[in-house]
């Protein structure tokens, strides 16, 4: 097929694409002009991955971009940024995924796929957490996931379009960095395990991740549905630990340090470094990553879409390992 992936410079978009276009689909991405050389230099490029240049903020290099296209995989999106104004967010989350709706729906595109998160279910109370859960965003970049989910269901329903809503819970793998802090924070014995470690968490293996997004691309019984992509099981914030620890061949943290220090620290740390734009060295939804529960139902994929997650965990965390210690990052 012809797809259109927005994102591909990104590391969930980059492997979408990249896998799309190893099954033979002719696999168009919209890349922002300042993006350019990274994705150029990226291994999507040489993928048989053909780049529109163009911004989701920018209805008309959109309209171009989805021209002829059969499917639309909307991955891209404007994440958490020190300093970045609501009104960023907003721009490419919400506006910009209004811009690819439309775009999508004057080209005849027949399916969207749209990304939203698991965030936008916050804090699971009754785990674990379906579709139908209470959905409780908890920060600027959850709100305008949420808004842009609300956005593609509404239009699909009154233009006709098939737009199918994904949200992927906590992604890793080959080519992330978002989890090598913790790697390295037990590699060095410097990780301090906040609160109880009772708290669930759940992560979902890259190649899984965009197997998922294929289905819901793919996928007749898909239509119009909203899926929660996750990995074959969630375990608690110290099973995990323990987990990442015996395969870096480390002690697991044995100490648990209060929560409310660390919260008040993180506070105080984004009041000061926000407003001047600087990376703050500890965010409280960072301490929240410690207190807040993430474990998911995915019923609905496996039994609608035959999404069959085959990466267990302690072979994702293997494989995540070995890549951080080929690139020199542990």
């Amino acid at each position: 097929m012809k797809v259109l992936v927005t994102g591909a410079t990104g590391f969930t978009g980059g492997h979408l694409a990249a896998a799309l276009a190893a099954r033979g689909d002719e696999v168009r991405t919209l890349v922002r002009p300042k993006s350019r050389a990274r994705f150029d230099r990226s291994a999507t490029a040489t993928a048989g991955v053909t780049a529109f240049e163009g911004d989701l903020t920018n209805a008309a290099s959109v309209q171009r971009a989805a021209k002829d296209v059969e499917v639309v995989y909307h991955i891209a999106a404007s994440y958490r940024e020190a300093g970045q104004p609501d009104a960023a967010y907003r721009a490419v989350n919400v506006q910009g995924t209004r811009h690819l709706l439309e775009a999508a729906r004057d080209a005849g595109v027949r399916r969207v796929v749209h990304c939203s998160t698991g965030g936008v279910h916050g804090h699971i109370v009754n785990p674990p957490a379906d579709e139908n859960a209470p959905l409780s965003p908890g920060d600027i970049y959850q709100e305008t996931k949420l808004e842009a989910e609300q956005l593609a269901r509404e239009f699909g329903a009154s233009t006709g379009l098939d737009v199918v809503i994904a949200r992927p819970i906590g992604i890793y793998g080959p080519g992330d960095v978002r989890f090598l802090k913790m790697f390295k924070g037990l590699a060095r014995g410097r990780f301090l395990l906040l609160g109880s470690g009772q708290p669930f968490y759940h992560l979902t293996f890259i190649d899984d991740l965009v197997e998922g997004f294929r289905l819901c691309g793919t996928e007749p019984r898909a239509a119009s549905g909203t899926y929660l992509l996750a990995g074959p099981r969630y375990t608690t914030l110290e099973t995990l630990l323990g987990l990442v620890a015996r395969e870096l061949g480390v002690e697991p943290p044995r100490i648990h340090w209060p929560v409310w220090p660390f919260w008040t620290a993180g506070l105080m740390c984004e009041i000061a470094c926000i407003p001047l734009r600087v990376e703050p060295p500890l965010y409280r939804r960072r301490v929240d990553f410690y207190t807040k529960s993430r474990a998911f139902d995915t019923t609905r994929a496996r039994t609608e879409l035959g999404f069959a997650p085959a990466v267990d965990l302690e072979e994702g965390i293997r494989r995540t390992a070995a890549w951080y210690r080929s690139e020199g990052l542990l």
